[in-house]
């Protein structure tokens, strides 16, 4: 297929406009930084290849003919276009501008989330933020999949040394979620193993395969296995169910924030099992708003 593009290279167009804005050799040469020759040589072969004088020459008055009139307006918008393209080339390269786009854990919405995208948006007002709610397991697959840049999940994959990296934001202690009539809730707080027995409803393990490990295997340490009877997506889905009286479960603190009056939640003993809070991203990403974001993510 042919190329059609005119070949008029840009320190022509350039000259050009210039000249028709000064309408004066000399002025234009020194207002370009250039002696007149080659100034008077740039017109000379832009006309060459127009195959049209531009200019009308006579002593003292230089003016545009017709062909340079209708050559004018789109010099000036080739240029116009190309700073255009420069300046918005130097935004995203330096990362003032773009778009980034951030999975997350919903239960985030309620610690680091609304702080960090905060930050981030004050610092970077030019760079569109495309937020998509997703649990660990999807998230880490939208990565993988260049679905997403950024992810914001619990329980990241430990000892994988594959195409991601992952950074611990945050680390939360567990809470017991039970019914807020449950005998247990009148305590201050609940050892795991008083849980023994009870039905439990958790997130499927397919979509945090992390975080339900590390439920069970707290169930597990405290003797006895959870007899899950149901399961669902979200935490805030979970509470509803345990406030309904399906069963009690077992989430991270923050989940507190939800304040449902059916729901109880109380510290679980040992107060030493936490969950892990991290940022997620492809480790050979060299995006400068990946590496904006994980800075702040770091924290001070």
């Amino acid at each position: 297929m042919a190329d059609h593009r005119p070949d008029l290279p840009l320190p022509q167009l350039h000259a050009f406009t210039v000249l028709a804005e000064e309408l004066h050799f000399g002025r234009a040469a020194a207002r370009l930084g250039v002696a007149q020759p080659p100034f008077s040589q740039q017109i000379a072969r832009l006309e060459a290849k127009v195959g049209f004088a531009l200019f009308t020459r006579g002593p003292g008055r230089v003016a545009l003919t017709p062909a340079g009139v209708a050559l004018l307006p789109a010099a000036r918008q080739a240029l116009a276009g190309l700073a255009d393209g420069l300046a918005a080339a130097r935004a995203v390269g330096g990362g003032r501008a773009g778009r980034l786009r951030i999975g997350f854990s919903a239960s985030l919405a309620l610690t680091v989330l609304p702080g960090l995208l905060g930050t981030f948006r004050s610092r970077y007002p030019g760079v569109e933020l495309e937020i998509r709610e997703m649990t660990t397991g999807p998230q880490l697959t939208a990565l993988r999949e260049r679905v997403i840049d950024v992810g914001l999940l619990r329980e990241p994959p430990e000892d994988d040394p594959g195409p991601l990296g992952f950074r611990t934001v945050l680390t939360e202690p567990f809470v017991a979620v039970l019914p807020a009539a449950h005998p247990l809730a009148a305590r201050r707080s609940v050892a795991v193993a008083a849980l023994a027995g009870e039905p439990f409803v958790l997130l499927p393990r397919a979509d945090g395969p992390q975080l339900y490990d590390r439920i069970t295997g707290l169930c597990g340490a405290a003797g006895f296995e959870p007899r899950i009877v149901q399961h669902a997506v979200e935490w805030q889905t979970v509470c509803a169910l345990v406030g309904a009286g399906l069963g009690v479960s077992l989430a991270p603190a923050s989940i507190r924030r939800l304040r449902l009056r059916e729901v109880a939640f109380r510290p679980v003993e040992p107060r030493t099992a936490r969950t892990v809070v991290a940022v997620a991203w492809r480790r050979e990403d060299r995006s400068p708003l990946v590496a904006q974001l994980l800075e702040l993510a770091a924290g001070p």
